[in-house]
């Protein structure tokens, strides 16, 4: 029996040029390298640029994948970009992405399901490559949490940084069993019962603009 499996061609990834060490933190906060390692197992994180947004991050990390599966962009039809931290609350930046990769043809969106955002990702990919509804996908996973973070919080600005990643995958017939490549199933739950462990909240803008300026809250403490 043929089976239509989503294969992983290639993978990209990149991270901005600027390192914030747990020593630049230590001077900023009550903390410590020490501290942080031993909770997190985190040592450094990198920051994006001035200017530096969600999408061009993608962009770069998609360039990587694409580059590595030897797939020329124009072959991708679905574009998926994972992020809780958009260029803009609309349009989709993976619209942005596609533009910047010179794609003109298929769909792009995003999804927001914050850390599993690249899981659910993956699976919204998988589940529309193996329809026949596209045939090869790009799926990014790109943040800039540096710029919605509370830096005077020591329980939560150690943990985030900013950085994209990205695969290209490409619906394969396979034989149906566990020999097969690529993905062979998924399986994707939620519990919004513990949604005020951490989150951040909306604000509008001043008037007369559209944009949106999220507000770091947090109830998350580390003993």
């Amino acid at each position: 029996m043929s089976l239509p499996r989503s294969v992983v061609l290639g993978c990209g990834s990149y991270l901005p040029s600027r390192v914030v060490t747990n020593a630049d933190l230590s001077g900023m906060v009550d903390t410590s390298d020490e501290w942080i390692v031993q909770r997190t197992g985190i040592r450094e994180r990198r920051l994006a640029a001035e200017g530096e947004t969600t999408s061009d991050m993608g962009i770069k990390a998609a360039r990587a994948a694409l580059a590595a599966a030897g797939v020329e962009p124009t072959a991708i039809d679905l574009v998926v970009l994972a992020t809780s931290t958009p260029d803009n609350t609309f349009p989709a930046s993976a619209v942005a992405i596609q533009a910047g990769l010179g794609i003109a043809q298929g769909a792009a969106f995003d999804l927001q399901a914050v850390c599993s955002g690249f899981i659910f990702s993956l699976a919204s990919a998988d589940a529309l490559l193996r329809s026949g509804a596209f045939k090869r996908a790009l799926v990014i996973g790109s943040e800039t949490f540096s710029r919605i973070l509370d830096w005077t919080d020591r329980t939560t600005c150690v943990l985030f940084g900013d950085g994209a990643g990205a695969v290209v995958l490409e619906a394969q017939a396979q034989s149906g069993n566990r020999g097969d490549r690529g993905i062979l199933t998924s399986h994707l739950r939620s519990d919004g019962r513990h949604r005020s462990k951490l989150y951040v909240r909306p604000r509008p803008a001043p008037s007369g603009t559209c944009a949106w300026r999220a507000v770091p809250c947090s109830s998350m403490r580390w003993r």
